[in-house]
């Protein structure tokens, strides 16, 4: 049977009223904050309104998509808002983009305009694509090239009133998100009205927010993680803060000024925060959870998060396709290593090859259906019909699920490495490594051996101030903890490559490891 995370009580908020509980409890109470920047809700609703009829003054219609390419702002939160409030279809895109893969979103998409910050004008200057943009950019912080309007301006011309449209259908797109291109050029998710206020739904429920919670996304917002984060926090009348960005210094004093009770964080971002000499256990006194995730939370990240917090962290499992998946209860057990259990809303299924459910600690793929599932990648029918099948949503993620249903992470089934007959997590590999007191981030591969299939390479990066260590002294590191499991090379890189979401490029690390067969490594 499959493993059911409950069902989600009442019906969520539709995205144009989306701050409506905060404006009814308290409309001078802040909404949201930055180091730069405080609305309170009413503020943040007016501001919102007189941007989305800014937005339809300029000849933006319902069904539009607006692209984005935007680091962490309150004028990224502000500019989602008044896309809901009119019907345009929000498009992210990762703000690390390169000019190629901004004209290859910008081209999926269809795009009639996009809202830019002023620091990439050479980047879309230069966009082939850009020109087919209808209404061309829109500049934040700055002015670009040409007569392009400003962000700030069209805020503060102040129209006033409620846009007055019709709501959209709830099947209607609302939002388009690029993937991470790990297997293959990025696809546009596409979610409608529906299913992303029941994305938000099912991480209120997960999470446990409340209008008492203080919201700290400790990511971009243009990933869906801190944008579901975000707007959940929001739906409730809990506050947002919002980290300009990502360091220890932008962190910290945010931390020490808003007292979060959630943060979220990725592994790398997070590891970097709690080794930050400036950190104290005291700074994180305010918090009942930090949720991390999005790529395997090492077991040396577990250990010194809680030992300087005094709780543990509470990892968990999503898609851009679905939203939040799995977490380990706030309130109940924490299973240190687990991704948890299903949440409000969702039902999951682990299954083999075959497609048949398995038992209780055999790994399989992860098979997902709720009410959240995307209603397609954009113009790419063939593409959903690969992964959706009545009804539910082939994640193609590896899993195994203990008897009291909290769920095991194993990796992506086209990142396992097979070493005679027997299947390897990378993410295993990994965190052996990471144990090492030499080593900063370590990424693991299979490659190709005409005796055993497949053999285990390791690149990885050396701390600050640590010499590099022998790479047989590492190899024998790992085999005390993980066996036959352990890499056959050790290969140390300058700087580890890193996908736009910020994970270890495992993908870019395989194309590397096939570049160089044989890398020249001494074995010292």
């Amino acid at each position: 049977m499959p493993i059911e995370g409950g069902p989600l009580a009442g019906s969520p908020p539709h995205l144009d009223t989306i701050l409506q509980t905060g404006c009814e409890a308290d409309p001078e109470a802040t909404a949201i904050v930055s180091s730069a920047r405080k609305l309170t809700w009413r503020e943040l609703d007016a501001a919102s309104d007189a941007l989305a009829l800014a937005y339809l003054d300029m000849g933006l219609e319902p069904g539009d998509r607006f692209a984005s390419l935007m680091p962490n702002r309150v004028d990224l939160v502000l500019h989602y808002l008044a896309c809901f409030k009119i019907g345009l279809v929000v498009t992210p895109l990762n703000y690390r983009y390169t000019p190629r893969e901004i004209d290859h979103a910008l081209e999926v998409s269809e795009a009639r305009a996009l809202l830019a910050h002023a620091e990439r004008s050479d980047d879309v200057a230069t966009s082939r694509v850009m020109p087919e943009v209808a209404l061309g950019p829109v500049w934040c912080e700055g002015a670009g090239p040409g007569p392009s309007p400003r962000f700030e301006a069209l805020v503060a011309r102040g129209i006033t009133g409620k846009p007055r449209l019709e709501r959209p259908e709830p099947s209607r797109p609302a939002g388009i998100f690029f993937t991470s291109g790990s297997t293959g050029p990025s696809k546009g998710v596409t979610h409608s009205c529906d299913t992303l206020r029941w994305m938000f739904a099912s991480a209120v429920a997960g999470l446990e927010f409340t209008r008492d919670d203080v919201c700290l996304p400790g990511s971009s917002m243009s990933h869906v993680g801190s944008f579901l984060w975000t707007f959940a926090a929001l739906s409730v009348g809990a506050r947002v803060v919002v980290a300009r960005v990502l360091e220890a210094h932008e962190m910290i004093p945010l931390i020490r000024a808003q007292r979060p009770t959630f943060l979220a964080m990725l592994p790398a971002a997070l590891i970097a925060l709690v080794r930050d000499h400036d950190l104290r256990p005291e700074d994180l006194a305010s918090l009942r959870t930090c949720r991390c995730g999005s790529d395997k939370v090492s077991v040396e990240l577990l250990a010194e998060f809680s030992a300087l917090a005094g709780f543990p962290i509470d990892e968990g499992y999503g898609m851009t396709e679905v939203g939040l998946v799995t977490v380990n209860p706030p309130s109940g057990m924490i299973k240190q290593g687990s991704i948890g259990k299903p949440v409000g809303g969702f039902a999951l299924s682990i299954r083999d090859e075959d497609g048949s459910e398995v038992g209780a600690g055999t790994v399989g793929r992860i098979w997902i259906k709720s009410r959240s599932q995307m209603i397609g990648y954009w113009n790419a029918p063939e593409a959903t019909e690969a992964v959706v099948r009545d009804g539910w949503l082939d994640s193609g993620d590896l899993a195994h699920a203990d008897a009291e249903d909290y769920v095991w992470f194993f990796g992506r089934k086209k990142q396992v490495i097979v070493h005679d007959g027997s299947n390897i997590s990378p993410l295993e590999v990994e965190d052996a490594l990471l144990e090492h007191p030499a080593i900063a981030l370590a990424g693991v591969v299979g490659i190709h051996d005409l005796v055993h299939g497949e053999n285990v390479r390791a690149y990885v990066t050396l701390r600050p101030g640590h010499t590099r260590p022998k790479s047989d002294d590492v190899i024998a590191f790992c085999r005390e903890r993980i066996g036959y499991k352990a890499p056959e090379e050790i290969v140390v890189l300058d700087e580890m490559p890193l996908n736009p979401t910020g994970k270890v490029d495992r993908t870019g690390l395989k194309q590397l490891a096939e570049d160089h067969l044989h890398p020249a490594d001494d074995r010292r």
